[in-house]
């Protein structure tokens, strides 16, 4: 019997990239997407070795449904929470519906997620859940505060789930990537300009420039970031390796980002300081 994993937000980016690998290497792929043209699209890519998922984070009935499906199927052998949004702006203006989002997705989402595929991974060996995070998550700067924010509180929710589900054998991972080229960051610069808009003008007489800063980085990122097939590939060890490490960094980037989180705090905000 093949191999089974659960993967969310496998419609593009490093969530497909892990649907390919996984296939490639033998394995039956749980793929979650919201629309009817992904799904269709991962059928057409994949056929029999998929099972599309219909799955919002946001609406934890929909994400139970998709829990006894998996477990009625049978054992799971992974779980990689991968689904996530970004919200960009300065916190003294986002909207808080929109910060609220961010929180929700990223990581209330992760953990209904988690909770509703605990059943089916109890009843594999040597589980895993794989969570994608971020180096955005060890050191933070201007302007993506509540991506930053979101990506900070999933260490914890990582690191106490990992604590908690030990002693059962399920292994807990998060992988950290420095920029990958993902529509997240066209989508993040989009959403740049909208804030850029909507904010009054004596806000933007004194967020412009960091605005203009993060639009020219998330462009940069866009570019040159890693292909998602690199994140993938660290994604499929860490559910595959026999003793995998409780974390992955993924990208020079973001091996230079976690040596700079390791500085004194006052070199550290000083370097991430927005500057005049």
């Amino acid at each position: 019997m093949k191999p089974s994993y659960v993967v969310t937000g496998a419609a593009g980016g490093i969530g497909r990239a892990c649907v390919a690998e996984l296939i490639r290497r033998g394995a039956h792929v749980w793929a979650s997407v919201r629309t009817d043209a992904d799904e269709a699209e991962l059928e057409r890519a994949y056929g029999d070795a998929v099972t599309v998922l219909r799955m919002d984070l946001r609406d934890a009935d929909s994400v139970a449904r998709c829990g006894e499906r998996v477990a009625t199927a049978g054992p799971l052998r992974g779980l990689v929470n991968n689904a996530g949004v970004a919200r960009p702006g300065p916190l003294e203006h986002v909207p808080l519906a929109a910060f609220r989002e961010q929180l929700e997705v990223n990581v209330t989402g992760q953990l209904v997620v988690t909770r509703a595929m605990l059943p089916a991974l109890r009843r594999a060996e040597s589980a895993r859940v794989v969570t994608i995070g971020s180096i955005g998550g060890r050191i933070a700067g201007p302007m993506v505060g509540p991506y930053h924010t979101s990506k900070f509180a999933l260490v914890g929710l990582t690191d106490s789930l990992r604590a908690e589900l030990a002693p059962e054998g399920i292994r807990v991972v998060l992988v950290e990537p420095g920029a990958v080229a993902t529509p997240i960051w066209p989508r993040a610069r989009a959403a740049a300009e909208e804030v850029r808009e909507r904010l009054p003008p004596a806000a933007l007489e004194r967020y412009g420039d960091q605005l203009a800063a993060a639009e020219r980085s998330a462009a940069r990122s866009a570019r040159t970031g890693v292909p998602p097939r690199r994140a993938a590939e660290t994604v499929v060890r860490a559910l595959t390796a026999r003793r995998p490490a409780p974390r992955y960094l993924v990208g020079r980037d973001a091996r230079l980002a976690a040596a700079l989180a390791n500085l004194p705090f006052r070199w550290r905000y000083h370097l991430t300081a927005a500057k005049r």
